[in-house]
């Protein structure tokens, strides 16, 4: 590939990232608009780490052998393992900046920022309502499990999770199922599980620290995030493969399911939205109105750019 392509990826990589750290909106939309959604899938599910290891040996093998590392450099291709580091680099690098974007509008601006989400969450749940069926007991029982647990876990029990590590690993694992679903937000599972703005936070903390040259701070935070991207990568390479194998074996019961997962989850931006507000008044509510339809309004014109949002 040439330089101008691989700069390609990059960008793609940073459009899908600034999208995962927005609930509502997924970075599987972005990388299903801008293409690259089969080759991210193909490549995600021709992962495997035995092979990687395997590979491992010959790569650092001394004295060099060309032949050996030529091997694996053909083995590493063949997985496209170069297009997963290019793509990964630029999510990461827009993750980091609209991390700190977002993390500032939660602190200034709360109401109107849970608001956006709202509307982001709730315009995915109009473009994806005609994947749901409701024709047979087991449809009706996945959506009544999936609106059930995202109800609960919205609330302030979701909230109240702990904040050690192995909770941060859990939900990296099941944030990053979510991020390569066309129309299901990684970050939306982050919210539902009150996890969001201490993920955020550990992001604008970490920059903040470097910035500052506070190691102590920097370790802390960067020991939160580390976690959470090793919970991701084994949920990239396990769950993932089990959301696979449901949408092949029980692709509606599965849709069906996601969808309701979203709606319950729409009590999260809701409550929080409102969690420090002393009065309620038609200013209020008429602000976070206004600004759920800008969410909304984004969700449409992604829509409308992709064609339709599927899987």
């Amino acid at each position: 590939m040439s330089v101008r392509a691989w700069l390609g990826v990059y960008l793609r990589g940073a459009a899908m990232g600034a999208a995962d750290a927005v609930p509502g909106v997924s970075g599987g939309t972005i990388a299903l608009i801008t293409g690259i959604y089969a080759r991210l899938i193909d490549a995600i599910a021709g992962l495997d780490p035995r092979t990687a290891l395997a590979l491992l040996g010959p790569s650092v093998r001394t004295p060099i052998d060309a032949d050996a590392r030529a091997t694996v450099r053909d083995e590493l291709v063949a997985m496209d393992v170069p297009f997963l580091c290019v793509l990964g680099v630029g999510v990461l690098s827009a993750v980091v900046t609209v991390a700190n974007v977002v993390q500032y509008f939660l602190d200034a601006r709360p109401v109107a920022t849970y608001a956006f989400f709202f509307g982001l969450v709730l315009a995915s749940v109009l473009v994806l309502a005609d994947t749901v069926s409701l024709g047979t007991p087991r449809h009706v029982a996945a959506a009544v499990v999936g609106f059930v647990l995202a109800f609960v876990a919205s609330g302030t029990a979701g909230g109240q999770l702990p904040t050690g590590p192995v909770t941060t690993f859990l939900v990296g694992a099941l944030a990053i199922c979510a991020m390569v679903l066309p129309g299901i937000s990684g970050s939306l599972i982050l919210l539902t599980l009150g996890q969001y703005d201490r993920m955020t936070g550990a992001v604008h903390g970490a920059t903040a620290a470097a910035l500052a040259g506070d190691v102590g701070a920097l370790g802390e935070h960067a020991t939160t995030l580390v976690v959470f991207m090793a919970g991701a990568l084994v949920g990239l390479l396990s769950f993932a493969r089990v959301v696979a194998w449901a949408f092949e074996h029980y692709r509606t019961a599965t849709l069906t399911f996601l969808v309701a997962l979203m709606t319950g989850a729409l009590r999260a931006p809701l409550r929080l939205a409102f969690a420090d507000v002393a009065t309620l008044n038609v200013v209020v509510v008429g602000r976070f109105i206004l600004l759920a339809l800008v969410g909304a309004l984004v969700i449409v014109a992604l829509e409308r750019a992709s064609g339709t949002v599927g899987y």
